[in-house]
């Protein structure tokens, strides 16, 4: 597997990604989101990265989000800033429970830690227990809770 910056070469494999997750268990997503203008915006920001297999395939991305409203929870804490939010992890489905997800989480802490951060968080669907046991197994705090785009999630958050 490589873990790399994403380009606009990768886009609708990605967009391809984040639909084949619509409807499965514990996704929140919709046919809307994540699409194509989040893509967008996160190639222009070079913060969409993915992992390819040995056939160059796209099995799972994750994003560097930067989303005013999660900024400014209260929950975060003020003496691990600045920090970095990853966002849009999605693994296919037929590469799920093999670790990926965690890979990715890893990948994307290495790159904010690159990056200068002094810590990671992130918003989790309250019904997603998937995610929760990987960020369980990656020593992730939940600081808080809050209700953001008609979701209920918890807020979880890591020093790096």
């Amino acid at each position: 597997m490589k873990f790399m910056h994403s380009t606009v070469e990768d886009k609708a494999e990605i967009l391809q990604l984040y639909r084949s997750l619509v409807g499965t268990e514990f996704c929140a997503w919709t046919d809307e989101y994540p699409g194509e203008a989040e893509i967008e915006g996160d190639l222009s920001r070079d913060a969409l990265f993915c992992m390819k297999d040995r056939e160059g395939k796209i099995i799972g991305v994750i994003s560097i989000d930067q989303d005013e409203a999660v900024e400014a929870l209260p929950c975060w804490t003020e003496a691990w800033k600045p920090a970095g939010e990853l966002s849009r992890l999605g693994v296919r489905p037929e590469n799920q429970n093999q670790g990926m997800a965690r890979q990715l989480l890893q990948h994307g802490m290495d790159e904010l830690k690159r990056q200068g951060k002094r810590s990671v968080h992130f918003l989790v669907c309250k019904t997603n227990r998937k995610a929760m046991r990987s960020y369980d197994k990656l020593d992730f705090n939940i600081v808080g809770e809050c209700e953001l785009f008609g979701e209920k999630w918890w807020c979880y958050e890591k020093a790096l």
